[in-house]
């Protein structure tokens, strides 16, 4: 374990407090080819508008790995994390698909549609393996169910090492994955407070902007001041409780007002990425 530096490249950013730079794409191998090469912290495989295909996701992850980064890095840790939004959680709780792709090596889930307490903490209780009542940092009680073999394999680590890794950051400080939930409407705003004060283990919070304006009447107006004006009020309690805040949608034109806003984590979109992220990385790391 002390000889095994972080995995999680976006963990690693967020936890210095740098700007982290993670992009939406569809889970095919080409696109995990490329996103694999380019200089992102992270990506995220979009699996709720596209077809849930966790064979496909298994592909991608695989075609990600490139023996000559690692060798020239020296380390097991991927250029790229991989990550994966998955199928709505809300009243659904699909603790299941959680399971299953963390079970294929994924370092973090983005959870959309999280609106109350009680969803975002089976959105943490899914990451988590189930451990006694006296364990250190016991809630939110971890429902995942025990498979780590793949994972393990694909981490480049044993079993053991595994099970002492695979915990939500921050609440294990030197856990490998993951958790963000996505605020998407107005009742997501109003109980985001109280979301982020009782449930611990929330890395990160993303505005789902599309379907935010959306549930505002304003489709897609993302600079109407209604909309802009329910995005700081996000962004006030991510600062309030300590929580990065992350904002999809990241174009060569507003990706520095993004980072100027106080937004942590910002996704260039892939098909323009190279303009957006030469300009978000020289717009500066440190917030």
């Amino acid at each position: 374990m002390a000889d095994t530096p972080r995995l999680n490249g976006v963990i690693k950013a967020l936890a210095k407090g740098d700007t982290t730079f993670v992009t939406f794409a569809s889970p095919d191998i080409a696109t995990a080819q490329a996103v694999g090469d380019a200089d992102f912290d992270g990506i995220v495989f979009e699996m709720e508008h596209n077809p849930y295909d966790i064979t496909n996701l298994k592909h991608c992850l695989q075609y990600m790995l490139n023996r000559r980064q690692i060798v020239r890095s020296g380390t097991i840790a991927p250029a790229v994390t991989p990550m994966v939004r998955i199928p709505v959680n809300g009243s659904e709780m699909n603790s299941f698909i959680a399971k299953q792709v963390l079970d294929i090596g994924v370092y973090g889930i983005v959870w959309p549609h999280v609106s109350t307490p009680d969803e975002a903490r089976n959105c943490v209780a899914a990451c988590r393996y189930p451990r006694p009542a006296s364990a250190p940092n016991y809630e939110p009680a971890g429902i995942r169910g025990d498979s780590p073999r793949t994972a393990a394999r694909y981490w480049g680590i044993s079993n053991a090492e595994y099970y002492e890794r695979a915990d939500v950051w921050p609440l294990d400080p030197n856990g490998e994955i993951l958790c963000a939930i996505m605020i998407e409407d107005v009742k997501g705003i109003k109980n985001l407070p109280s979301i982020l004060g009782e449930v611990p283990g929330i890395g990160v919070v993303l505005i789902g902007e599309g379907d935010l304006s959306q549930d505002l009447g304003l489709p897609r107006q993302y600079d109407h001041p209604v909309v802009t004006d329910a995005k700081k009020e996000v962004l006030a309690a991510c600062a309030k409780y300590k929580v990065p805040a992350g904002l999809p949608h990241g174009t060569a034109g507003n990706i520095e007002a993004t980072i100027k806003e106080g937004f942590q984590w910002v996704m260039p979109g892939l098909e323009r990425s190279l303009r957006a992220l030469e300009i978000g990385r020289k717009a500066g790391i440190k917030n």
